[in-house]
């Protein structure tokens, strides 16, 4: 369904690397006042929330620059051109953590900030450790860090844990977890 009530009169784009690019749209809507929306695009993501048997998870704590502070946060990254989002996290879950998951299963997508970001953002929990192989990228220096999911949960309630696409997988993850357990009665 597409209900767009803009007609597109012009588009600029204004700055492009290799993850992101910032365009300019003048518009003009139903009425015929003109306006301007600025859209960043970003490649499209994974977050993946991993999870051993005894109900521990593990968390990246990493120093983000865009908000000049240490963060802790599910594991995750861009989707590459022609790769499925669950590849996707397979992918990033190993090279960030050097773990891999015996099952890894769907929670959905997130469209992180509808207003001025093109980007999807897919959920996934990952259960059953398993040894693999980390292979960080320029830039990336991660302490993979373990603790109860519930701590995970309450750092997602507080705010310790700020990043929007890992607050939704802990909390899907958390419905999914209990929606299972009462299935299983």
């Amino acid at each position: 369904m597409n209900s767009n009530p803009f007609k597109t009169l012009s588009t600029k784009v204004v700055y492009q690397n290799p993850w992101m690019s910032v365009r300019e749209d003048k518009v003009v809507d139903a009425d015929g006042k003109e306006g301007t929306f600025g859209v960043t695009t970003l490649k499209d993501g994974t977050a993946i929330l991993l999870m051993d048997d005894d109900g521990d998870v593990y968390l990246a704590k990493e120093y983000k620059y865009a908000v000049d502070t240490e963060t802790v946060a599910v594991f995750g990254g861009a989707i590459d051109e022609g790769e499925q989002p669950i590849e996707t996290a397979k992918r990033e879950l190993e090279e960030e953590s050097g773990l891999k998951a015996k099952e890894i299963v769907p929670l959905g997508f997130i469209d992180p900030l509808t207003t001025i970001l093109k980007q999807r953002e897919y959920c996934f929990l990952a259960r059953g450790v398993m040894s693999g192989k980390s292979r960080l990228e320029d830039f990336e220096v991660i302490k993979v860090i373990k603790v109860p999911f519930e701590t995970a949960v309450d750092w997602a309630m507080s705010g310790k844990i700020s990043h929007g696409a890992s607050v939704a997988v802990i909390l899907r993850a958390k419905i999914f977890l209990e929606n299972e357990k009462k299935d299983k009665k």
